[in-house]
């Protein structure tokens, strides 16, 4: 349906000028003014009286005579810059710009309101069974590898319901989340300040944020393999550190800024990070295209980087197979997912690249067989590969999902369920709102990778902020969100239980950090996920206050 214009009925602003009165005549003149001759006399106060009011009537008709400027408002498109029509959200609508494509699948002819994607995702997917390459490599594959996925597909287990969440736990938008491995009831988060948070999700209250582990954005973590006590970060300051988990001290071990700012052409942001534990290497990424490598055991850089991606563009992600560590998965601005094999890296010697529309958010490879390859991209694709063995030059599938999000967004990436053994199942926030009963929510996907079919939709009526940061639990049914400065944590629905027993619970599981003076407020509307978002005072931190040099951070019961 096309949207309506309301031109004829904009309204008008008047605006009329007002000119300072002029000077009189007589205050140009000299009031006293004597003739050659000495004679003249000083005009009557009569006289005076008589010639300002015909001044003031000559200057009031001047005033009448000047037209008044007339401003008619006209409404502008935010998308083309065109006059006559808007575009963009109203309410839990998404208007479309009727010079563009289709917002959602980006082809012509139709709106996002009436795009067929938007109410199948299903729509246009071709299901894994009827795509046969006939190749030799997929028999041997099917042979060795399919062997570990059950026959039976099993049901999912979808965590539909909101069990606990700590509202502004961070003071900027959460960047990256991840569970503890062996402890299953830790979750650990990243914000944009570069701030690390620990929240025991059982307990509630019991949170922790170190502050000074970095100055900028954390975009990516992992945990010391060796020790789970300590954790691998990157961010966007340049640096790669290991943090002690227990204390919040942390031990920088690269710094590719040494120097400190010498403009942006030289300034160096770290944003993938994997751990190849065959190798014992650290692989981090640049926003050059280039790739590093740490030792994990001395700590020290080993060799030079390499290029792998487009000179002068940013790595955002890196994957290492599950089963075959020595491959490696990357992607980046350059609109390319590429795999790597270690044993033989250099520049320009991908075994792979498989071509996106756009940027690509995220690129993993599936979590048991690591046979398949799951990627986002910001032209509204999830991409899969169902063999890495066999024609990669096309995907199997792609599905159409709204996740072509806005600079003050974290990146969306849809990631697969690591509990899942058929290795179909993955989860990805949605950007644009739905109309829920009047309320615009955005709910969180989970899709089957197989058919493109869309499994669940997760949401709850007081969470209306866009959650782009979605982790699954590696051994529970539970699912951590991130969502503008907020984590929530959900599980799934028990039907045994009453609704009054599990809004009490629900009301205990909910910690609200908020600024003194604004006790009681428990609204999870926690603002905007835009830049400006300000360094609040809450239970967690105060604003302005920085960390001993130690890197100790507060901890709150």
């Amino acid at each position: 349906m096309p949207p309506q214009t309301r031109g004829s009925r904009l309204p008008k602003i008047v605006i009329e000028r007002q000119f300072e009165s002029e000077e009189s005549s007589s205050e140009s003149e000299p009031e006293n003014e004597e003739d050659d001759g000495g004679d003249s006399e000083m005009l009557s106060e009569e006289e005076n009286g008589g010639k300002e009011e015909e001044e003031m009537d000559v200057e009031k008709g001047k005033r009448k005579e000047k037209k008044p400027i007339t401003i008619s408002l006209k409404k502008v498109c935010k998308v083309c810059k065109g006059t006559g029509h808007e575009a963009g959200f109203k309410g839990a609508t998404y208007i479309d710009c009727p010079k563009k494509p289709c917002f959602l699948c980006k082809t012509p002819g139709h709106t996002t309101m009436t795009c067929p994607h938007r109410v199948a995702t299903e729509h246009g997917v071709v299901p894994a069974p009827r795509r046969n390459t006939q190749k030799p490599l997929d028999y041997v594959f099917e042979r060795q590898l399919r062997a570990n996925i059950p026959a039976i597909k099993l049901g999912h287990v979808v965590p539909d319901q909101l069990g606990a969440a700590v509202i502004r736990l961070h003071s900027r938008r959460v960047t990256c989340l991840e569970f503890h491995p062996t402890n299953n009831n830790i979750l650990l988060s990243g914000d944009k300040k570069g701030q690390l948070g620990i929240w025991d999700f059982c307990k509630v209250n019991e949170r922790t944020v170190y502050e000074s582990v970095h100055r900028i954005i954390l975009n990516s973590m992992k945990f010391n393999p060796v020790n789970d006590g300590t954790l691998f970060t990157a961010a966007s300051d340049g640096t790669m550190c290991l943090t002690d988990l227990e204390t919040g001290i942390s031990d920088r071990l690269m710094d590719l800024n040494p120097n400190g700012w010498n403009g942006v052409a030289n300034w160096r942001m770290l944003y993938g990070l994997d751990i190849c534990w065959e190798k014992n290497l650290v692989l981090i990424s640049d926003n050059f295209g280039y790739l590093y490598f740490l030792d994990q055991r001395s700590k020290k850089k080993v060799g030079e980087p390499v290029l792998i991606h487009k000179k002068g563009t940013k790595v955002v992600g890196l994957h290492c197979n599950p089963l075959q560590p020595e491959l490696l998965l990357s992607c980046g601005n350059d609109h390319f997912a590429r795999i790597w094999d270690l044993r033989r890296l250099e520049a320009g010697a991908s075994l792979c690249s498989m071509s996106h529309g756009r940027v690509v958010n995220s690129a993993y490879f599936s979590p048991h067989t690591g046979s398949k390859i799951l990627t986002t991209s910001q032209d509204n694709r999830i991409r899969i590969w169902d063999c890495i063995f066999g024609n990669l030059e096309t995907p199997s599938r792609e599905i159409v999902h709204s996740h072509d999000f806005n600079r003050h967004l974290t990146c969306f990436r849809a990631e697969w369920d690591p509990k899942d053994l058929s290795e179909s199942l993955a989860v990805i926030g949605r950007y644009i709102s739905e109309n829920y009963d009047g309320v615009a929510l955005h709910p969180i996907d989970f899709i089957d990778t197989n058919t493109g079919q869309l499994v669940a939709e997760v949401m709850d009526p007081d969470v209306k902020t866009i959650s782009p940061v979605n982790k699954l639990h590696p051994r529970e049914d539970v699912l951590a969100t991130g969502s503008s400065r907020s984590v929530f944590i959900w599980r799934p629905k028990e039907k045994s239980k009453t609704e009054h027993e599990e809004v009490e619970e629900r009301k205990y599981k909910i910690f609200v950090c908020v600024k003194e003076g604004k006790k009681g407020q428990k609204k999870l509307e926690d603002g905007s996920d835009d830049d400006d978002d300000i360094g609040d005072s809450d239970g967690c931190h105060k604003k302005g206050k920085r960390p001993k040099s130690s890197g100790k951070g507060k901890k709150v019961r």
